[in-house]
């Protein structure tokens, strides 16, 4: 994880998002960063010694150019001396103004130097590289960039911070502690009996390795959803009104609401934030029989977000009730998990919002009215249970693991099965061994000790130049 990196090449690259903006900064890392700096960076005052991690002032020149005029714009320039930076490199960083036609023109100018367009990730991969966060600390930049909600932000900030690589860390030391023990056997065979204490190693494996997997492993599920979202869809017939639920969950007026049936052609989508998962809600065309061939189209590409989605609201009209089209369409979505929503209830009268029928199919069934804003609130309840259950159930929240880390977690649980039948029969020590360096070797893998090139390629080319 402390290797060093395996080239001495200058890397640069915008380092903020395209777009107009106030301030727009340029990245440079490498050996070569300040020498560079100095050819193209006009200080305003001529003594300036370029004291490490201090701001300058100044103009930025193309190389050979000393008409003022032809400056290229006016920056903050700031050289930062290693390793006390980033990439544990010479780093330095431009700050200009944020439009992109000029940090293209300055990032134009370092590149006529012996300096390369850095790959997506390189930065962060050079801070990992060299030791300076670990790879649990090096995907949690990725969520910290790309959260949708606080919730998934607190979550990506508390990785970042090291909590997941200290709960890794101490479920590793447990690991090695059981490999000393076994090892020890292994090289002592006729003192077997008295070294190995299988009650203990057993206590250990259970409490300090065992549970505590279980439990980031019972988090993977949580995390994936605070960080990547639920899809949720709004089905059913024209004019029950499902654009009118669209709005009232944004709180604007996103979808077109008129008494004309189809009047939805196609799916119209937005995120909202429930309880902190970060929820896509899609609107899609009524479905009915004899539509034109527009509104044809938009029921074929309803159809496919339904099958597609996490979660499907059925809408029914309280004041039709339920006929055979509704039925007709339950079918259709009768295999994913629904929620009954029963709208118009400011038009029934008391105590008719009930649907029997399709009780015991459905996640939940919330009566509401769209128009009127009644039962929203437990509407957002149902969709928050129905995906992530009760709170409860959850536990303690902090960070959470990613897709690749559940899969070693996954393995390293299934060889710790391996340990503690092994243990509960008495097998061979050098048996005990394979299963505990497996488990220890993802472990291994989440952290950045063992891990082969092309998941580093994979991790790090999902980030944006220049981060």
């Amino acid at each position: 994880m402390s290797a060093e990196n395996e080239t001495n090449d200058t890397i640069a690259a915008i380092s903020t998002s395209p777009g107009a903006g106030g301030i727009g900064v340029i990245r440079v890392s490498g050996p070569r960063a300040l020498d560079v700096l100095q050819q193209i960076f006009k200080p305003n005052d001529p003594a300036c010694s370029f004291r490490s991690h201090q701001l300058y002032y100044g103009h930025i020149v193309a190389p050979g150019i000393t008409d003022p005029k032809k400056n290229i714009d006016e920056v903050l320039a700031v050289y930062m001396r290693a390793p006390k930076t980033y990439t544990r490199e010479d780093v330095v960083e431009i700050h200009g103004h944020g439009n992109f036609l000029v940090l293209q023109s300055i990032l134009e100018i370092l590149l006529q130097f012996p300096i390369r367009l850095a790959e997506p990730g390189e930065f962060t991969k050079r801070a990992f590289l060299s030791g300076r966060i670990d790879l649990t600390r090096a995907e949690a930049v990725i969520d910290v960039l790309t959260a949708r909600t606080r919730k998934g932000l607190e979550m990506a900030q508390a990785q970042l911070s090291g909590r997941l690589y200290d709960q890794v860390e101490a479920i590793r030391q447990a690991l090695m502690y059981l490999r000393a023990v076994v090892e020890v056997a292994i090289d002592f065979p006729d003192e077997d009996i008295e070294i190995i204490d299988h009650a203990h190693l057993l206590e250990q494996l259970e409490v300090r390795v065992r549970k505590p997997l279980a439990d980031l492993l019972r988090h993977a599920d949580q995390g994936r959803i605070y960080r990547e979202g639920i899809s949720v869809v709004i089905a059913g017939l024209p004019n029950v009104g499902k654009s009118s639920l669209l709005n009232t969950l944004l709180q604007e007026d996103r979808a077109l609401v008129t008494a004309i049936p189809g009047t939805t052609r196609d799916t119209i989508e937005e995120y909202i934030d429930l309880q902190g998962v970060p929820v896509r809600i899609v609107d899609t065309a009524g479905i009915r029989e004899h539509a034109e061939e527009v509104e044809e189209l938009g029921i074929q590409r309803a159809m496919q977000q339904m099958e597609q989605a996490d979660l499907v609201l059925f809408m029914i009209d309280l004041t039709r009730g339920v006929s055979d089209a509704d039925r007709q369409l339950f079918q259709h979505i009768i295999h994913k998990p629904v929620i009954l929503v029963a709208n118009k209830k400011d038009l029934t009268s008391e105590g008719s919002s009930e649907i029997v029928e399709f009780q015991g199919h459905c996640q939940a069934q919330i009566a509401i009215s769209a128009k009127k804003q009644q039962g929203i609130s437990e509407l957002k309840e149902a969709i928050f249970q129905a995906v992530m259950g009760r709170k409860e159930q959850w536990g303690e929240e902090g960070c959470a693991p990613n897709v690749r880390h559940k899969d070693s977690l996954t393995r390293a649980y299934a060889a710790s099965d391996r340990v503690l039948t092994g243990l509960q029969i008495k097998t061979t020590c050098d048996l005990l061994a394979i299963d505990l360096y497996e488990c220890l070797g993802e472990l291994d893998a989440i952290v950045g000790i063992t891990t082969t090139e092309d998941i580093l390629d994979l991790i790090f080319q999902q980030f944006c130049l220049g981060k």
